[in-house]
């Protein structure tokens, strides 16, 4: 894969800043978008950087029309073109939904499903243009199974596998692949707050016994990207130890 350029949204930290590692050691030239962290996103950039690959940072709201568009452009111009596309970027705001803000919905659903929508649109006539190109869609359980409390976070993710699919319809015939992964119970900053008795009840739920680490994700997604890859699209490829069998 080298000599290819990727885009990852929500690229700074957690699951993004293992995709995009993953990716720069395959030899992908990496773009990392990020929403507010800029030491992470520095961080992430400083890492990348060493191994060996051409790589940028871009501050992008990705649920933004506008900005999504200007940064694609951004890229391109500064990149050259852009082969793999990878809608990682979310957000929580959970609660019941007696209990839920239309606010928090409205959030959620626009940085979830909007952003991945926007970012895929900006970059259309890129991959059209190139006549190849990898769109993978970080999904997640929640949007198979529904998860009790985080009903704007499993619409937006059941809405991606949707767009997955659709998208997947509307570029194969160009050859241009998209997919979704979703993911379980990851190892993150999210879940390292959890008390070892909360860890230890999850872990019960997955068939595996255990969570799984960002590395399992990226490898996915590295995957997806690359060559070995080039006959799969609209598919969901599940990475959560059994959970949602």
């Amino acid at each position: 894969m080298k000599n290819k350029t990727a885009v990852i949204t929500g690229g700074s930290r957690g699951i993004g800043r293992a995709i995009t590692l993953k990716l720069a050691q395959s030899g992908v030239n990496v773009a990392i978008i990020y929403s507010g962290n800029e030491a992470a996103a520095q961080e992430t950039l400083k890492l990348a950087q060493e191994l060996g690959v051409n790589a940028n940072i871009y501050k992008c709201n990705v649920s933004d029309f506008n900005a999504s568009k200007e940064t694609v452009n951004a890229i391109i111009k500064e990149m050259g073109k852009i082969d793999i596309l990878v809608n990682n970027a979310g957000i929580t705001r959970d609660g019941l939904v007696f209990t839920m803000k239309e606010a928090d919905f409205d959030a959620v659903l626009d940085v979830n499903l909007k952003g991945a929508f926007n970012m895929i649109k900006h970059c259309y006539s890129n991959f059209i243009k190139n006549k190849s190109g990898r769109i993978i869609n970080i999904s997640s359980v929640s949007g198979l199974m529904g998860n009790a409390g985080q009903a704007n976070y499993s619409a937006s993710k059941a809405g991606l596998i949707g767009l997955t699919k659709a998208v997947a319809k509307e570029l194969a015939a160009k050859g241009i692949c998209c997919n979704a992964v979703a993911p379980g119970y990851i190892s993150t900053e999210m879940t390292a707050a959890l008390t070892e008795e909360q860890k230890k009840s999850i872990a019960q739920a997955i068939p595996m016994g255990v969570l799984g680490e960002a590395e399992d994700i990226a490898s996915t997604v590295a995957f997806l990207a690359s060559d070995s890859a080039r006959y799969i699209t609209g598919e969901v490829i599940r990475v959560d130890g059994g959970m949602a069998m």
